[in-house]
């Protein structure tokens, strides 16, 4: 397996991505809503990226890779684990490129997203009960040839996933935070590194589920624990170690990283699916709960939420009003 990245992340960098994706990927909507600004006493925009294609933000990385990829190396074929979006996405950027993809996901992967990612054309291989152990699973597959496509710790995945701000911003200028879900931390570094460049004063907040934090225990220097099996409603997001390369980014660009329980995740799609008519998946929402739970210390008057996806299994609804309603007694 051949691992082509670019060696860097910087702001001219995500401004190639920009403009490279922009006639293949949505601009997706930005959205605002009174009752969210009158309960958290600030203005508040989503950026929209559950109607991006393939219903998340990861088809931004996964195609500026592509595109950067030599003609000789895309002809061995790609690689990729993933616990869903970042599946699709690849399996999207390579239908349109004529190149042979093959992903791991774990075996509990929503039907959903399986089923979207073998209908883009890609061979999937589920294994392992979450990320993690899907990735190491996909390892085995070092010396076949084929490139492979980490789902975030890789500089071309970034820049494309930082394109997100950019169209925030452009669209949004006068914004003081940005509120960004985090996983292995692809997200965020493009996000904090391309809202930095243009306006220096941007607070940048990472937001992990409080059942899968890695960087955020990094983050406040928290001894690290690697828990052997991770369970939440937001798949998502749910790795076990910070990413090499977007660590050290993080560190250095990121203001402040948070976690939430399933319990505030659970509420926060339902507020968006009852409020908002729009549904959202776990990860999604994770920056949504975060702002819920954490409105009164977070200082802004103009904030922007990243939705980041929207591929949720609707089996999986009632167990989530389950959780919903569990947090609303236990919570009052």
């Amino acid at each position: 397996m051949c691992v082509y990245h670019g060696d860097y992340l910087t702001s001219d960098k995500i401004n190639e991505a920009y403009k490279k994706l922009s006639q293949f990927v949505h601009q997706t909507p930005v959205m605002t809503s009174e009752t969210t600004n009158r309960i958290v006493g600030k203005k508040v925009y989503f950026k929209m990226e559950n109607q991006q294609k393939t219903g998340a933000f990861k088809i931004r990385g996964a195609l500026y890779k592509m595109m950067q990829l030599p003609e000789k190396l895309r002809r061995q074929g790609v690689i990729t684990a993933s616990a869903g979006n970042h599946a699709q996405g690849v399996a999207y950027a390579a239908k349109k490129a004529n190149v042979k993809a093959t992903i791991y996901m774990p075996k509990h992967t929503p039907l959903n997203k399986v089923n979207a990612t073998k209908a883009y054309g890609a061979d999937v291989v589920l294994t392992g009960e979450n990320f993690d152990e899907a990735f190491q699973a996909s390892l085995k597959e070092l010396d076949s040839g084929k490139v492979y496509i980490h789902p975030f710790d890789d500089y071309d995945v970034m820049a494309g996933q930082g394109t997100v701000a950019i169209e925030l911003l452009h669209e949004i200028n006068e914004l003081d935070t940005i509120i960004v879900p985090v996983g292995g931390g692809g997200l965020i570094s493009g996000i904090a590194v391309a809202a930095k460049n243009i306006k220096p004063t941007i607070k940048i907040i990472g937001v992990q589920s409080n059942l899968a934090s890695p960087i955020y225990r990094s983050f406040r220097n928290i001894q690290l624990h690697v828990p052997s099996a991770i369970s939440t409603i937001a798949e998502g997001i749910a790795v076990q170690n910070p990413g090499k390369k977007t660590l050290p980014i993080i560190e250095n660009y990121v203001d402040d990283i948070i976690t939430v329980t399933d319990g505030e995740i659970a509420c926060s799609i339902l507020y968006m699916l009852e409020r908002n008519k729009t549904l959202v998946e776990g990860a999604g929402a994770a920056a949504i709960a975060a702002l819920f739970r954490y409105h009164q210390h977070i200082r802004s008057k103009q904030c922007g939420v990243i939705v980041s996806g929207g591929n949720i299994d609707i089996q999986q609804m009632t167990t989530i009003q389950e959780i919903a309603k569990k947090h609303y007694v236990q919570t009052g």
